[in-house]
């Protein structure tokens, strides 16, 4: 079976944990900041886990993820 290309905008989005989750960015801290409370900043800095519903798609764009 040929090697599989992997999507590269997928690649620079997400990664893996060590226990093979996929890990992401969250949304909501590129611009319209002065609205957002501190806390919710600090928040929204912190990466999140991709949800199992999407784990399979994003799997199929980075298949050595």
């Amino acid at each position: 079976m040929p090697k599989l290309k992997t999507r590269r905008a997928a690649a620079k989005r997400f990664s893996a944990t060590a226990s093979g989750k996929i890990k992401r960015r969250r949304q909501n801290l590129r611009h319209i900041l002065t609205k957002k409370s501190a806390g919710r900043k600090m928040r929204l800095g912190q990466p999140a886990l991709v949800d199992s519903a999407n784990a399979k798609a994003v799997r199929r764009m980075c298949p050595y993820l």
